[in-house]
């Protein structure tokens, strides 16, 4: 007997890379993400955590303050703006521990907004430069804009548009195919996720964090 395949739907190998981070997004990441507060988006579980920070608007030289550089970020990045982020490249080894808060913001500018930008007509995006939201909420809605961007720059390839090297802007990656950087992000959403996710159980047992 010959199996009838008349009715099996056509799946593209965009469609398997789409379907992959938007099942997880959909179904695991984005509701792991509901009820997220200020106090548990900003929660360093260690000294001298990575995280979002007021810039400009911060003077008093306290552990928040990006205009009097911390040990973890010798190097502050544009303490002038109203916020900024710990960031350094290459970055310190080990690498520092950070907080949900700087992970979604990895995610919305050095993952997703970047490569809007420089792939798909987004608007540039970079680490100096980003408006970072010091609230959970805030954070939320500027992750769900750049994912809902993401997937819909996706829709708009082809196969074909997937074996095309992506360019000078991925630097010594740049003859490496775009069906490649889409899997890369794939990858990068979902284990930055699982991070913010396991930041969360923490959280939620901190009172317990080194207890016999």
């Amino acid at each position: 007997m010959t199996a009838d395949n008349s009715t099996r739907p056509t799946c593209t190998t965009r469609d398997i890379l789409i379907e992959q981070l938007d099942w997880h997004w959909t179904n695991q990441l984005r509701p792991r993400l509901d009820g997220l507060t200020d106090d548990e988006y900003l929660w360093e579980p260690v000294a001298d955590a990575w995280s979002v920070r007021p810039g400009a608007d911060a003077s008093d030289g306290g552990p928040g303050d990006l205009a009097s550089p911390t040990a973890a970020n010798p190097a502050a990045v544009n303490p002038t703006a109203p916020t900024t982020i710990d960031f350094a490249f290459p970055p310190p080894d080990p690498a520092p521990v950070t907080t949900i808060a700087w992970r979604i913001s990895h995610v919305i500018v050095g993952c997703l907004g970047a490569r809007l930008a420089n792939h798909f007509g987004g608007p540039a995006v970079d680490y100096g430069t980003f408006d970072y939201s010091l609230t959970a909420g805030g954070a939320l809605a500027q992750l769900d804009e750049a994912y809902a961007a993401w997937i819909g720059a996706l829709h708009s390839l082809d196969d074909a548009a997937l074996s095309l090297p992506v360019g000078p802007t991925e630097g010594p990656w740049a003859e490496h195919s775009m069906g490649t950087l889409i899997a890369h992000i794939n990858r990068e959403v979902i284990h930055h996720g699982a991070e913010i996710a396991l930041l969360r159980d923490l959280y939620a047992h901190r009172d317990t964090l080194g207890a016999d």
